[in-house]
This record gives C-alpha cells, sequence and structure tokens, in this order.
C-alpha cells in the first residue's frame, strides 16, 4: 500500500513540475490593418514582389469591403505594395511604400518570436488613392486597431 502511495505522490509531483504558465500566441503573425473612408464598391487587388521577383497576392479581387489586413515583411525596413483597383471599365495601379522599424519580440524562450514594427512613413502614387492616414503606428498583435486610413478617389482617372 506504501508503494502504491509512493507512487501516486511522485506521479504528482511530477505533473505539477511539468506544467508551464507560459500562453504562447497561436497565431505569431502580425498584420497591419487598413480602414477605408467608405466601403470601395470596386474590386480590389493588393500584391507585394517576393526577394526572388515573383510577385505575390495578398489580397484577391475584394469587393464591397471596409477593411483588411495584411502581413508585413520581417527582415525589410519599407515593403513595397500594389494596390489595383479596377471597375466595370477602368483599372488603376497605385504603388505604397510603407517604412518601418522592425523590433523581434519574445514571449519566452519556449515560444516562437514575432517581429512588431513600427511604421515611420508611407508614401504612393494617386491614380486611385486620394490620400493615406497613418492612424497607430505600432503593428503587433492586436487586430482591432486600425494602422492606416486609405481615403480612395470617388471614381479611377
Amino acid at each position: 500500500m506504501r508503494k502504491i502511495i509512493w507512487v501516486i505522490a511522485l506521479v504528482a509531483l511530477m505533473a505539477t513540475v511539468s506544467c508551464s504558465s507560459i500562453d504562447c500566441p497561436l497565431n505569431n503573425m502580425v498584420y497591419a490593418k487598413f480602414k477605408m473612408h467608405a466601403t470601395l464598391a470596386d474590386t480590389l487587388t493588393v500584391s507585394t514582389m517576393r526577394s526572388d521577383g515573383s510577385d505575390s497576392v495578398l489580397l484577391n479581387k475584394a469587393v464591397s469591403k471596409d477593411s483588411f489586413q495584411l502581413p508585413m515583411s520581417y527582415k525589410y525596413d519599407e515593403d513595397v505594395l500594389f494596390f489595383q483597383r479596377s471597375s466595370t471599365t477602368k483599372t488603376a495601379l497605385d504603388t505604397v511604400k510603407i517604412a518601418k522599424t522592425n523590433q523581434p519580440h519574445f514571449e519566452s524562450v519556449d515560444c516562437n518570436p514575432s517581429i512588431f514594427h513600427t511604421i515611420t512613413g508611407v508614401t504612393y502614387t494617386h491614380h486611385a488613392i486620394d490620400s493615406i492616414v497613418i492612424k497607430n503606428t505600432t503593428v503587433s498583435y492586436d487586430a482591432n486597431k486600425a494602422h492606416f486610413l486609405i481615403y480612395f478617389k470617388s471614381s479611377i482617372n
């Protein structure tokens, strides 16, 4: 009987010691949130160029959206995005350059690291975009905060 109690006590001790109170985020990706001034009725596609020269579509033919989220690069100080706005008769392409700093963020040695960003500036062309305002400069896990406010022109030139 003593052996059984000893084994149960040892198992209980091992279970409490092996537990960790670290809660790693399930998704350690951080996204920049773009909020449009008004719902865009036209089709919007957002793409970027990869380091190997191929393009990557980040948002494909979105319609009637008022906001969307896009990932940010981990190793570059500037992200270049291509916003293609298409109506039934016209298409306009704008280039958006987002300057930022990248900061490693560690929850614990048990968790994968994330990269948080501080937005330092934005430049863009004006074919379909009227203006872009930086609303929140810190890009982290908080997906509820809009980082950019985009004002599109009422029609494509």
